[in-house]
């Protein structure tokens, strides 16, 4: 590249017309450099109109012209060079960690340079591909059960649709040159407020990437696409004797699935995402592609980037492929409904069950309350007692291994206190007696809409502490809630640690919903777990997050996203601050 100087003397030069000046010095621009210091260079240009006369003809106006156009023009190519070969501090500090008050906000495209990129979307993907409906942007950035909901501002400007790896890349060359803001999507069923356009820029929808790609059986995993339901997936494993781990929600997709590290009412048996997740394939904020590892189920071959990218929330990459690890399905497996006089009983059970290494495939605790919005909704045939309640899967190799485990199982929970115990004998009433526990959510909520208002609110939220914790964090947190007044209901993957709250409220009651989830999640913090166990951080828990790892930790992770995500357009403002003005330490 030119030398900066050359190209001003060279400039000067043409632009000089007899003994008329262009302009005197006193007019002259300074041309400047992104740190906005004047360079020596660029008083080589204002010295080559200096000590003319003001006098100037029509054609030397036109060059004039072109010479600050020019001018403008050598302006930026130096500044490019110049953050080329010395990059703004802020971006890439001497230090080890990025603090928030070490950089400038974010600069992201205005309203049209957002339309220009459409512009150049639409030629890409079809204009089919590139919607901007009202349905479309609301479905698109807020849910009823979502804890945390948008502002005015805080929407997208349009929806786009993916349908490959290949096309995602172009979709994120085209925002990456237009420094448009961009927030991957898949089901939609987060809780923490992970998809609301912050920025307005748009929405890139991967539902349509729904494909089962390869199954490898012989080796337990499988390759699959962003889009996939992992219920979907399951239907589809189950003809092969196979399962995959991780089961939350129901429609949660695998890219969101990946995004937050959820897990479910398997983890005590199988693992978060975490475990079982063999690679990615990722598109970066610019567009490049890369695949985190191979498929083997062990590698110590340089650093582990497929756990980098799960849990980052869409913030450092797009998902475009996942490899799963599968496990074999037990062969015998029955389901066990035990109730407890007491919360702390139930609690106390998990906590034996666990310290005494046995080996249960699920183990789900429910509140009393719970167990009363159950039978209220008519989701299943038969009525439960309504008190704190154990749901298990106990499975093995054989019949006489599963019986050996029940009666174990029975002999702690009756130690416990115990005063029901059920088992299902038929496959229906298991899968009756399971659907309990998964229609969970939905049972609250329909219990709020049909007994206290049909404009009801719910707030969903999780947190998980160390097993040894979990029957005093429930009982307080309980006790807590219930001296509210406000509605509420409990359930936790109990065997992990994992419990999440169901708080019902009314609109003008939303301060005191917050307070109670302050409390709650200080008061796991404090037992040493942590302010989300599965759904994740989002837009709603970041100060918790602070308060949970301190600031030099959160410094690390926003280093990180800075250097992987320098112009700060995938999904911005998630998981920690990207931007000085922007105030983390507001909870809820």
């Amino acid at each position: 590249m030119l030398k900066f100087g050359r190209i001003c003397r060279s400039f000067a030069q043409y632009s000089k017309v007899g003994n008329s000046a262009l302009r005197p010095k006193s007019d002259i621009p300074k041309l400047k450099s992104l740190n906005g210091n004047s360079s020596g260079n660029n008083k080589a240009l204002e010295s080559s109109f200096q000590g003319q006369s003001a006098n100037n003809s029509g054609s030397n106006t036109i060059k004039l012209g072109l010479a600050l156009a020019l001018g403008v023009v050598i302006g930026s190519l130096s500044s490019a060079y110049s953050i080329s070969e010395k990059p703004p501090p802020f971006l890439f500090p001497k230090s080890s960690t990025t603090p928030l008050k070490g950089i400038i906000a974010p600069q992201y495209a205005n309203e049209k340079t957002i339309e220009q990129c459409r512009s150049k979307l639409e030629q890409v993907l079809g204009k089919e591909n590139v919607v901007s409906t009202e349905e479309s942007i609301k479905s698109h950035n807020d849910t009823y059960w979502n804890s945390h909901h948008p502002e005015s501002t805080q929407f997208p400007k349009y929806v786009v649709y993916g349908t490959s790896t290949e096309q995602v890349s172009q979709i994120m060359k085209i925002c990456h040159e237009y420094s448009v803001p961009i927030v991957p999507f898949t089901g939609g069923t987060s809780l923490e407020g992970h998809f609301i356009s912050t920025r307005s820029g748009i929405s890139l929808d991967l539902s349509r990437m729904d494909k089962v790609l390869e199954l490898h059986k012989e080796d337990l995993d499988v390759v699959v696409q962003p889009g996939v339901g992992w219920e979907t997936l399951a239907d589809y494993l189950d003809d092969y004797g196979l399962l995959f781990g991780p089961d939350p929600g129901p429609s949660a997709c695998i890219g969101g699935m990946v995004g937050t590290s959820c897990s479910g009412t398997n983890a005590s048996r199988y693992g978060t995402m975490k475990e079982n997740v063999l690679n990615l394939t990722v598109v970066l904020a610019d567009g490049t592609i890369i695949k985190t590892k191979q498929r083997p189920t062990k590698s110590s071959a340089g650093y582990n980037l497929t756990g980098l990218f799960i849990g980052s929330e869409g913030t450092l990459g797009v998902v475009t492929e996942a490899t799963l690890r599968l496990h074999v399905k037990p062969p015998f497996q029955t389901v066990a409904v035990v109730a407890f006089p007491g919360i702390k009983n139930a609690a106390s059970t998990v906590a034996d069950i666990v310290g005494r290494g046995l080996q249960v495939d699920a183990m789900e605790l429910v509140d009393d309350n719970m167990m009363r919005y159950i039978n209220a909704s008519g989701e299943t045939t038969q009525k439960y007692n309504e008190v704190p309640t154990l749901f298990f899967k106990l499975g093995g190799p054989t019949k006489n291994a599963v019986d050996d485990l029940k009666t174990t199982v029975k002999d702690i929970a009756d130690h416990h206190g115990a005063v029901k115990m059920h088992y299902a004998s038929e496959e229906d009433e298991k899968l009756e007696l399971w659907n309990a526990r998964k229609v969970a959510l939905w049972s609250t909520i329909n219990y709020g809409r049909e007994s206290i208002s049909p404009d009801i609110q719910v707030w969903t939220t999780d947190v998980a502490v160390p097993i040894s914790r979990l029957p005093d964090v429930l009982l307080e947190t309980k006790k807590d809630i219930d001296s509210s007044g406000l509605p509420s209901s409990m359930v936790g993957h109990a065997g992990d640690g994992n419990f999440h709250v169901f708080l019902l409220y009314k609109k003008d009651q939303h301060d005191k919903a917050a307070r109670l989830v302050d409390r709650m999640v200080q008061r796991a913090i404090a037992m040493g777990g942590t302010c989300t166990g599965e759904h994740g951080v989002g837009y709603g828990k970041r100060a918790f997050l602070l308060e949970e790892d301190g600031h030099d930790t959160v410094d690390l992770m926003r280093k990180i996203k800075f250097a992987i995500d320098p112009k700060r357009i995938l999904n911005p403002d998630k998981i920690f601050s990207i931007d000085p003005n922007d105030n983390p330490l507001v909870h809820s």
